[in-house]
């Protein structure tokens, strides 16, 4: 077969939907009142790019304050299927790739989780040939994979697709990539990390302008800088990174998630409680701090790494979501839901994802009044929500939704926990916990 020109718009997979019928959904008695604390989680878009992060070195490397999420066990596998050597006790993993192929990435797993993507470049680097199928995820929008690819081909790699396989390897002698200058089109988060893993065994320097600023992407260098990486400026626009011979294995430990912490303060507002959370790094939280202050709530520091929520009479206020240290797409469906309630008319605006606005269908069935134009969405806060059957859409979705539940009159029926399970670890119980009357149902 002839090679490929690589499709620089093409889309990843989407995972198909799943009949409500066959799945668990969740029961919510709303108008609970929250009170307590709550313990976050360590960051799932943090952790699973660190797995990948692992691949850059053999010897054991220990990953501590892993989630227990439905995508931490999918990249598990797909690392096991590579040959990775992997024992989990509790949040703390054991990693070890020592003897492994970088072409038996199994497309039955990769379809399933986008994330599977951040293997290439560790894999490039370290072997200088890679074969993965195209990945899939949350159906969001276009997520292309060019910026990676092109990425990869300024470091000298030799990228194309056939039948939806990404196959690349790097010529030459020593079958190192090389340092390049590279511009990204668009601060994407995946590109940036796929790009960054890929220079720390490339030969010379390389240089990533318009980069990723992220505190994922923060982490990610810290992780390979503490495997004897020679990076800098990550958490800026621009990253440079100084190729090294090799990397070696570490103990590290994954930041608090800022998105499950984001939830729990949006919890705390939707619900009018008070709730303590710990840990978290108030710095990667601005964003959202400053827009519960804007809908007239209170979030104070109690101690270090410890926040408490502090409801006030709810406002309404405008949001745009933007790269970091804008406000987090992420937190944007779970902030619809509390502006749904919130007195006055807000407008949100989905600036990162074309298709991040179909939680709107489902509030609406709740009796939100939203009104969607292009990519905005136009709010007019309501007195109150009514429970009613919805269906989760992607992940947040299905946490805007269980917000939602939390605070309507009545009874909610969330389907769709798939969605769910792949970024919350244990919400019900930590819902529970602070006092919220919810239950899994599962199907007969």
């Amino acid at each position: 077969m002839e090679d490929k020109a690589i499709n620089l718009s093409l889309k990843l997979t989407q995972t198909p939907l799943v009949s409500a019928e066959d799945q668990p959904r969740l029961k919510i008695v709303g108008k609970a009142s929250l009170q307590g604390e709550v313990k976050i989680s360590g960051a799932k878009n943090s952790a699973l790019v660190l797995m990948a992060g692992s691949l850059l070195c053999e010897g054991d490397s220990q990953l501590h304050n892993v989630p227990d999420l439905v995508d931490i066990k999918r990249m598990s596998e797909l690392l096991k299927a590579l040959g990775v050597k992997i024992v989990k006790k509790d949040n703390i993993f054991e990693i070890n790739a020592t003897d492994i192929d970088p072409t038996k990435a199994p497309y039955d797993i990769v379809s399933q989780l986008r994330a599977s993507f951040f293997i290439i470049g560790p894999l490039l680097s370290r072997f200088g040939v890679v074969r993965i199928p195209l990945p899939g995820g949350c159906a969001i929008g276009a997520r292309p994979v060019d910026l990676h690819v092109r990425g990869l081909q300024a470091m000298g790699a030799n990228v194309r697709i056939e039948s939806g396989i990404v196959h690349a390897n790097v010529v030459g002698r020593n079958r190192r990539l090389q340092g390049a200058n590279i511009f990204l089109d668009y601060p994407s988060v995946g590109a940036t990390e796929t790009i960054m893993m890929a220079a720390t065994l490339a030969e010379g320097e390389t240089k990533i302008e318009n980069a990723a600023q992220e505190p994922e992407v923060v982490d990610l260098a810290n992780f390979c800088c503490q495997m004897g990486a020679k990076i800098s400026g990550a958490g800026t626009n621009t990253i440079i990174i100084s190729g090294v011979k090799n990397l070696y294995p570490v103990k590290y430990s994954v930041i608090p998630d800022r998105i499950e912490a984001g939830t729990f303060l949006v919890a705390g507002a939707i619900t009018r409680s008070e709730i303590s959370l710990y840990p978290v790094i108030a710095e990667h939280l601005a964003p959202v701090i400053a827009k519960l202050q804007d809908i007239g709530c209170q979030v104070i520091a109690e101690e270090a790494e410890r926040l408490r929520i502090i409801p006030g009479q709810l406002k309404a206020t405008d949001l745009e979501t933007l790269p970091y240290p804008g406000f987090p797409t992420d937190m944007q469906a779970q902030f619809m839901a509390l502006l749904s309630i919130s007195e006055g008319n807000s407008v949100v605006s989905e600036t990162v994802f074309e298709n991040r606005l179909r939680h709107v269908a489902e509030l609406s069935r709740m009796g939100a009044d939203i009104r969607v134009k292009s990519n905005h969405a136009l709010i007019r806060g309501v007195p109150f929500l009514s429970g009613a059957p919805v269906m989760a859409s992607d992940l947040r979705a299905s946490a805007a939704l269980v917000l939602a539940g939390l605070a309507a009159e009545g009874t909610t029926i969330v389907s769709g926990l798939h969605h769910l399970d792949r970024g919350y670890d244990n919400i019900e119980g930590k819902l529970r916990q602070l006092g919220a009357t919810l239950e899994r149902i599962n199907p007969t």
